[in-house]
């Protein structure tokens, strides 16, 4: 998905915590947000997922000011994952059994995902007893299984293991090399950053630098 921002700005409380002109995301890449805290990374995923609205300015999606159009093909995973009080498999399938997929097609697409984030062992276990690594995981292969054109990530590795990570990460590559998946992330980590970022932009004080 082709993603365009055009004189976004953002306030709370009077307060100006975003200000960006114009940028474009490139299309079937990895574009990595990075900056210091209260940079307004978090802010900015918010507004570009249609959790937010900007106070001023408007988002094009493929070329549309109206996200209603895509709306199912967006989707995002913060750092702190919601998940349902149900199973993790359960917790995958839930975004397929609402776009309607076949029962089979469901099972052997929740099923092909847990193996690929090597969380198959976990198939019954409720997503409320997890540790946060297993919740990371269970989050980001539930944004994964639909195939979405968009993707958006909010530190989706921070404070977690260093094994849960390479798994996350190369599941994260596989969504955008694989199936072409657009994947924009915030992360603190410079490293991260580079390893899997083919776009890297900085934010200080809501204005790119």
């Amino acid at each position: 998905m082709k993603v365009n921002i055009q004189n976004i700005t953002k306030e709370y409380k009077g307060k100006r915590v975003l200000d960006l002109p114009e940028y474009s995301f490139h299309q079937g890449k990895i574009t990595g947000i990075v900056g210091a805290n209260g940079a307004g990374k978090s802010t900015l995923i918010r507004i570009l997922g249609g959790l937010e609205k900007p106070s001023q300015g408007q988002v094009f999606y493929n070329g549309e000011p109206q996200m209603e159009k895509y709306y199912r093909e967006i989707t995002v995973v913060f750092q702190q994952p919601y998940l349902l009080s149900s199973t993790v498999y359960q917790n995958i399938a839930y975004p397929l059994r609402v776009r309607k997929w076949p029962r089979k097609e469901i099972d052997h697409c929740v099923r092909h995902t847990m193996k690929e984030l090597a969380i198959e062992h976990l198939k019954n276990q409720r997503a409320t007893t997890l540790s946060g690594g297993e919740r990371q995981k269970v989050a980001l292969a539930r944004a994964g299984a639909f195939n979405p054109s968009l993707l958006l990530l909010d530190e989706p590795t921070a404070n977690i293991d260093p094994d849960s990570i390479q798994v996350l990460e190369n599941y994260i590559l596989r969504l955008n090399r694989e199936r072409g998946t657009t994947i924009v992330m915030v992360t603190h980590n410079m490293d991260q950053a580079q390893r899997l970022c083919d776009v890297r932009l900085t934010l200080d004080q809501g204005r790119m630098v």
